[in-house]
């Protein structure tokens, strides 16, 4: 433990001074990246394409390398693996030469962003161990079709000899398996009931060489949320490391740790268990949770501090993102109130059946599942056809500016297109609308026969009357009459209009796992036909509708989850078609994993140029659903998979990220006095609450009447989700309302200590490291007078105020001529990162020349040295009247920082901001650039928690003891071995 550090200058911290209050500090962003090179590795060539890391990790050192690589100098010198992927190898080789104090081999994980190359750094680590005589390995993926991609990156680097097999060859080299076949029974009966046992017996008990968990994110929620159960993927995926101890794990995707609860399968990483300050997953994902992204940064960079992390991406320069917001027709929204309005009234009909039935809470709880799973898709299909003419209209553009296109969706609706083929005898007359059909099929209880209204009833094994079973087939005959009224106006699947629009098949490459699809014919005929070609069957399709589209037969691609993982499509310095790519997101992800899949497709290494991306959003407000929640993802996902959450925010996207502060202010939506929620909220409209209570997610009592809200009022994704069901003015006045609260729940959020911002930055001209630092933040006569000087604005200039008999001056600066918004600088407080108004700034200021400011301006800048804003305006302080330090205005403020591997000391920590500043403070992380250029990244600790900290972590030096077991261990397993523990 050291002490502290010579205090530290830091300028650039802006803060807004309101004399008579607490001031609110207003922290800036840091830029998000830093150009990568190898820190402690000096061998290889450059890689092909520029490779960045998010600040926050660079900010970070990794351990000094002491491993030597026994790959081949000919793979080395012609550069068929690059510094940064030989970097990868040899920390993952180095990591795997450690042990975890239970016993098993601690693992590595990559999380390289798509395009720098994961492959060929999973290949050259298999032959390192290959070189080593660990011959056989395990590699699982997500797609069989990526067994070709694996064996061009063994034959690419030089390891022509180590063969890849499927799992049904048992043979020494390589076994590549897709997750699915992990959790796969046999069908033949043989030896081995399931592959699992297969694969155990295979690599045997005392099995030392690589497993791999390439695409590792399908592996997820091992630890679910709620009710739901684990996977059986992530469970197969624990219980074979389990088995293997001694396995040499490597862990490796883009998005393998998007949250923190993501990462329960991961249990080789040694973050958690024995001799860490979790005893158990749950323990560290609820200390991580609680203390929200910040501590996810903590744990990103606390993981590359031990060697155990790597996470670089392609740079994103060159790449554009815009924000394509497509207008609502006035057709489409009378269409879409009027689906609103058909599935209000089917809930009715539908609580009303399952009361006339009296039907079972376990088969009503089926019901209403089934029914509100329905509902989700339906609006969702109506979301993404509003955009399919703007898609059409901008994909022939830049096909004709000489680009090409890639598209991309989710879903392709097949289930739908079934249903209707076997609706009409394997006919069609038109193309199928995929949202009638999740519409007219609700697949609800049998038992309910009076309840099963959208679809012919089954046998009926509850006992009820004649009466009631006939009322719920009148309901039953009324919105099937309704929904054929509305089936005319409901659009076709999308992807089948997209396909016929762009050209048809013989113009789109389709890359889905559709087995057929919807054409229009010569005659203008409808019919359905297999996606199958005679010499191209359906398995291989992708891969050829690939290769066409990289070889400029087509320039228009549409992808769909199935094509997500693993094909690339970028332009290619390799292939024919080296137009540049648009990639065009049509139906936003229901996941940020699935998102970083696909937006990876078209921006990867050796690219002749870098892709667009066009986001396409509808106008229709609660379709900011889907962005809010992939925006939210992506910060999450840049917090832990790159240590700035930042990393995955597109600049555009955060303005639709309505998230979990929703939640802070969803009790008004009902509160009859809202000054009890909070005193700044104002009640919202008859017509937002109108809405919210055809979607059930306001309840009204029978008798009282009285709103109340819907059990799960918590859950945001089900909030957001429901909200789609309401009529186009509905949500847009809810979004409003939202919008309209947002800002002041955060600034209040912000003064009680609160909000988490994630990283900040402060800029300026193995052991604990707590360093004192001094942040400048004011600005003197000399610096004001250079801003002033290049001011333009009739109304720009200096600017002075009186109080208690005292002036004090500022500068302004028109930045908005619209809406007359300023840009402020304050002697003591320099410039301010909010804007005021003209009227706002003529109400309390008076413009003057600068020679009268002069005078006003240094005062206060002296004064501001060693006195808060309150004694300078006031005369006194209450804070400092009673022996306590008052910041408040002071040009120069202190901070202090936890540096080093904070997380192997979390729960000593948690302990001392728990006891002293409370549960609910989130963790704040910042990184500092110090005007000498060193830079720190660290935790800020609390003024008022930094004594008691010292203390603790001065008494117990937590992780040198557990190096100390972590040697002892390695001794015990490998007596003949070099000890290479201390120099890490």
């Amino acid at each position: 433990m050291r002490s502290f550090s010579p205090t530290n200058k830091v300028q650039g911290i802006k803060e807004e001074d309101e004399p008579e209050e607490e001031e609110e500090e207003e922290l800036a962003h840091a830029e998000t990246y830093a150009e990568y090179m190898p820190m402690k590795l000096k061998i290889g060539l450059r890689h092909p394409d520029p490779v960045v890391e998010t600040s926050s990790l660079s900010s970070v050192s990794p351990p000094d390398v002491w491993y030597r690589l026994s790959i081949p100098e000919e793979t080395i010198d012609r550069g068929w693996l690059s510094a940064l992927q030989l970097e990868a190898i040899t920390y993952a080789a180095q990591q795997h030469e450690t042990f975890l104090p239970n016993g098993d081999r601690a693992a590595y994980l990559i999380g390289d962003g798509a395009g720098v190359g994961k492959g060929r750094t999973i290949a050259g680590i298999i032959y390192e161990n290959y070189l080593l005589g660990r011959k056989r390995s395990l590699w699982f993926s997500v797609s069989n079709d990526l067994k070709y991609d694996a064996e061009r990156d063994l034959r690419d680097i030089g390891a022509k000899n180590i063969q890849v097999h499927s799992l049904n060859k048992v043979n020494k080299g390589v076994i590549f398996a897709t997750y699915s076949s992990l959790i796969g029974e046999s069908q033949s009966g043989g030896k081995y009931k399931t592959r699992f046992k297969q694969l155990l017996h295979w690599c045997g008990s005392d099995f030392d060489g690589v497993i791999v968990f390439d695409e590792c994110h399908k592996a997820k929620n091992v630890c679910p949320i709620g009710s739901s159960k684990p996977t059986k993927t992530g469970l197969a995926v624990l219980e074979l490391q389990n088995n293997l101890p001694k396995a040499r794990v490597v862990y490796a995707s883009a998005t393998g740790a998007s949250e923190p609860r993501n990462m329960a399968y991961m249990n080789r990483l040694g973050i958690w268990g024995e001799g860490t300050p979790f005893k158990e997953f749950s323990n560290f994902i609820q200390a991580v949770e609680r203390r929200g992204v910040g501590a996810m940064e903590i744990v990103a960079m606390d993981m590359k501090l031990r060697g155990m992390y790597i996470a670089r991406q392609l740079s994103f320069a060159g790449v554009t993102f815009k924000i394509e917001e497509v207008p609502l027709t006035d057709d489409y929204i009378r269409m879409y109130n009027k689906a609103v309005r058909l599935w209000v009234s089917a809930r009715e009909k539908f609580q009303q059946a399952a009361n006339l039935m009296d039907a079972e809470q376990r088969m009503k709880k089926s019901m209403w599942g089934q029914f509100w799973s329905a509902h989700q898709r339906f609006f969702k299909y109506l979301c993404i056809a509003s955009k399919v003419r703007r898609v059409v209209q901008l994909a022939r553009e830049e096909v004709k500016n000489g680009k090409c296109v890639v598209i991309g969706l989710q879903s392709t609706g097949e289930a739908r297109t079934l249903e209707a083929l076997e609706e009409g005898g394997g006919e069609l007359n038109d193309f199928v609308s995929t949202a009638k059909y999740v519409c007219g099929f609700f697949p609800l209880p049998s038992c309910l026969a009076g309840t099963a209204l959208l679809k012919e009833s089954e046998t009926s094994s509850c006992v009820t009357s004649q009466d009631a079973v006939e009322v719920a087939q009148q309901m039953k005959r009324k919105l099937l009459e309704d929904l054929e009224e509305l089936a005319e106006h409901l659009p076709p699947n999308t992807l089948d209009e997209l396909i016929d629009e762009l050209g048809g098949p013989d113009s789109v490459a389709e890359m889905t796992g559709r087995k057929g699809r919807v054409v229009s014919n010569d005659d203008g005929s409808i019919s359905y036909e297999s996606r199958s070609e005679l010499d191209v069957p359906v398995e291989i399709l992708n891969l050829t509708e690939k290769q066409r589209f990289m070889e400029g037969e087509k320039n228009i691609a549409i992808i769909s989850e199935a094509a997500s993982s693993g094909i690339s499509l970028q332009a290619d310095r390799r292939v024919k078609n080296q137009r540049r790519r648009v990639h065009m997101t049509l139906e936003l992800p229901w996941s940020a994993d699935r998102a970083i899949q696909q937006f990876g497709r078209t921006h990867r290494s050796n690219q002749v140029t870098a892709p667009e991306y066009v986001f396409l959003i509808s106008e229709l407000a609660g379709e900011q659903r889907f962005a809010s929640i992939v925006a939210k993802r992506l910060e999450s996902l840049g917090a832990l998979t790159h240590g700035d959450r930042r990393a995955t925010e597109t600049r555009d996207l955060s303005r639709f990220n309505f998230d979990n502060k929703l939640l802070m202010y969803y009790k008004v939506l009902v509160c009859r006095n809202v000054t009890e929620v909070c005193p700044f909220f104002f009640p919202p409209s008859a017509e937002i609450r109108h809405g919210l209570i055809g979607v059930g997610l306001i309840n009204v009592e029978d008798r009282s009447g009285i709103l109340t809200l819907d059990k799960d009022y918590n859950n945001i994704g089900k909030f957001l989700n429901r909200i789609l069901g309401m009529e186009v003015q509905q949500q847009n006045a809810l979004f409003q309302y939202f919008s309209d609260t947002l800002t002041a729940v955060i600034q209040n959020a912000k003064k009680n200590g609160r909000y988490d911002m994630g990283i900040l930055g402060k800029f300026a001209s193995g052991d604990f490291f707590f360093f004192c630092v001094s942040v400048e933040r004011g600005m003197s006569w000399e610096d004001v007078t250079h801003i002033w000087a290049e001011q333009s604005g009739p109304d720009d200039g200096f600017y002075v105020q009186v109080r208690n008999n005292k002036k004090t001056a500022i500068l302004v600066k028109e930045v908005n001529t619209k809406k007359r918004l300023f840009l402020v600088y304050r002697p003591n407080t320099g410039k301010q990162l909010k804007l005021e108004t003209y009227a706002d700034i003529r109400k309390k200021w008076k413009k003057v020349l600068s020679e009268e400011a002069k005078q006003h301006w240094v005062d206060q800048y002296s004064s501001s040295a060693d006195t808060c804003s309150h004694a300078y305006w006031r005369g006194n302080c209450k804070k400092a009247s009673v022996g306590l330090q008052c910041d408040v205005g002071l040009r120069c403020r202190t901070y202090y920082v936890l540096c080093g591997s904070v997380l192997s000391v979390w729960t000593k920590v948690e302990g001392v901001l728990a006891s002293v500043s409370g549960t609910n403070v989130k963790m704040q992380i910042v990184r500092l650039r110090t005007e000498d250029g060193q830079r720190i990244v660290g935790l800020i600790i609390p003024s008022n928690c930094t004594a008691p900290l010292i203390n603790i972590l001065s008494s117990s030096d937590q992780s040198q003891q557990l190096a100390v077991r972590q040697q002892q261990m390695w001794q015990q397993l490998h007596p003949q071995s070099i000890n290479h523990f201390s120099k890490t």
